[in-house]
């Protein structure tokens, strides 16, 4: 498996305990985003996770900025991309079970690196469901996507 890793300065500590925890799961991990804590601009990183994930550059993309919410925004953007916003376990794991999600977000300045190491253990460990109702409904995501 190989997850590219993004984030603007408010995530860089936060990136390295996740990056260090993903390789010691033994995934691979490519660093898409800023390693200076000098202000930058999330969507940047947000939208080069997102085209890695899209093109099959990556499986999975994680994206980390101050809330999660901003760089799950410009991920989102990407044609493809179904980024969830994560500050705990259980929605990790739903998201991945039910809405396939394949970016997850969190915020360096909401949770910790303990919590966002759980967070992506859950949702790495989480499996896509895929019955008919939720292939319904990404199919609804989908179309409005490409309206």
């Amino acid at each position: 498996m190989r997850i590219a890793i993004g984030n603007d300065h408010a995530g860089v500590e936060m990136k390295m305990a996740v990056k260090a925890h993903l390789e010691e799961r033994g995934i691979e991990v490519v660093n898409m985003g800023t390693d200076s804590s000098e202000s930058c601009d999330y969507p940047i990183y947000g939208e080069r996770i997102g085209k890695a994930v899209a093109s099959g550059e990556a499986d999975l993309g994680i994206a980390i900025c101050g809330t999660g919410v901003g760089i799950s925004m410009a991920a989102g953007k990407v044609k493809g991309i179904r980024a969830c916003v994560c500050s705990e376990p259980c929605t990790a794991r739903l998201s991945k079970m039910h809405n396939d999600s394949n970016v997850l977000a969190f915020g360096s300045r909401i949770i910790g690196p303990e919590m966002a190491i759980m967070i992506t253990d859950a949702w790495l460990d989480a499996k896509y469901e895929g019955s008919d109702r939720h292939e319904r409904r990404i199919a609804m995501l989908m179309e409005i996507e490409n309206q």
